[in-house]
């Protein structure tokens, strides 16, 4: 296969690769065409925060010449800039950090790099990864939010500026902006992928994870942390549950059309779709994971509220002052609670191998004051349990329209096999970005 420069930042994680490894392209070619098109629309998107052409082409150079590199090796990455880098400012969103210089990697960060991946720069977030909005657009429509807080590694992905970046999630700050931005997002299992060097806002659930273009770049990258290969899966028959909530009432019409067309031709194709009704104690949880939040933040952000106040948002300072009314008690018991939730989890995955779950209540949101609704992430990631968005349709407005999938506690392997198989059975849905 040949491949033309100006194309190459559009290859995906396997395919470039396999590229790399068989000599058909360079690191330094592929990393130079990310390179070029951000030059061309970062402007507008504003996706990345900082980077440095001459340090990440040598990088890349580096890599290209040493073949025992491992199986990420001339793979270009970003970072969302909650995570810490040496090569870096790391300002987490917050002009409380204006300039601030780690001293040393995050360890997902260093551990890319130890398998061969080359860091391409920083990419925005919401302040300190909450709801307010980083200055990050959405490629497909600029007039529209990309999602929060992880905006930037989606707008990057999105807009072909680099194949794949890490991202957080406390709430729904993967799944979200990965749909509204039209490509996918990977929310692990909790600690799947070490959070060491990531800023904390509530460190009973704040996740790393990743952004991509495809299922099997998710699955490619993530394995390859581990030093473990993918194996293709996409023969399978998944076995689902469309699961139903009382959040459905927040889901907009379209979403309900996409989904149920989704479900039509999974049992066309031979899958195996039952409905389910999520039992009413989880309810109660919903109810938690904010004031778990608001609680675990106000202690997390200790030295920001105290020694910076009044470089907080209003919004940030808002929530952190609902904490203040959270007592002790209240809080342990909410941890309780959670704990017991996530022991008896294992029900909802009987006969099934994941969950079909709305990713967000339709397109994404026009204006980019808002970063869009968070809530159908919020019991998933409480309850630590693995989830894959990805676009199933396009909305009214021509931007997609997304699910995602969850399956148990630590069967990550399984759900990204299950996803690629329905995404193989749905098809690329669109749109594209310009250029």
């Amino acid at each position: 296969m040949s491949f033309k420069s100006k194309q190459l930042n559009r290859l995906g994680l396997v395919q470039a690769a396999a590229a790399i490894e068989q000599r058909e392209i360079s690191s330094v070619a592929l990393l130079q065409a990310c390179l070029d098109r951000i030059e061309e629309r970062n402007a507008e998107v504003a996706a990345f925060v900082a980077y440095d052409s001459k340090k990440a082409l040598a990088a890349a150079a580096e890599a290209d010449n040493n073949t025992q590199l491992g199986p990420l090796r001339g793979i270009p990455f970003a970072v969302k800039d909650i995570l810490d880098t040496a090569d870096y400012p790391t300002e987490y969103g917050s002009p409380i950090y204006q300039g601030h210089q780690p001293h040393q990697d995050a360890v997902c960060v260093r551990l890319a790099k130890s398998r061969g991946a080359v860091l391409l720069g920083k990419v925005a977030t919401g302040e300190f990864a909450t709801q307010t909005p980083s200055k990050a657009k959405n490629p497909l429509n600029l007039a529209h939010t990309p999602g929060g807080s992880s905006s930037g590694s989606a707008a990057a992905v999105g807009d072909y500026m680099v194949p794949v970046a890490y991202a957080t999630q406390t709430t729904g700050s993967i799944i979200r902006p990965a749909v509204f931005c039209g490509v996918v997002g990977y929310k692990p299992t909790f600690d799947l992928i070490s959070p060491a060097g990531m800023k904390d806002l509530s460190p009973s659930q704040d996740t790393v994870g990743i952004i991509t273009r495809s299922i099997e770049d998710a699955a490619f990258f993530t394995l390859g942390l581990h030093g473990a290969a993918t194996v293709r899966t996409a023969s399978l028959k998944p076995r689902v549950a469309l699961c139903l909530s009382r959040q459905w009432d927040y889901v907009l019409p379209e979403t309900m059309r996409a989904i149920e067309s989704l479900v039509h031709h999974l049992e066309s194709a031979g899958c195996t779709v039952k409905r389910t009704w999520l039992p009413d104690e989880y309810d109660t949880l919903l109810a938690i994971q904010p004031r778990l939040f608001m609680y675990e933040a106000r202690h997390a952000l200790v030295n920001e509220r105290i020694l910076h106040g009044d470089q907080l948002s209003h919004r940030l300072q808002t929530r952190l002052q609902l904490g203040e009314h959270i007592e002790y008690d209240e809080y342990v018991s909410m941890r309780q609670q959670v704990r017991e939730a996530q022991q008896k989890v294992e029900t909802l995955f009987k006969g099934v191998d994941a969950v079909l779950y709305p990713a967000a209540a339709g397109e994404a949101d026009e204006g980019l004051a808002s970063a869009g609704d968070p809530r159908f992430g919020a019991l998933w990631t409480l309850l630590h349990l693995p989830s894959v968005s990805f676009p199933i349709d396009l909305g009214p407005k021509g931007l997609p329209l997304g699910v995602q999938m969850i399956a148990r506690y630590g069967q990550d392997t399984r759900l990204l096999a299950v996803a690629n198989a329905v995404t193989s059975i749905i098809g690329p849905v669109g749109p594209e970005v310009s250029g």
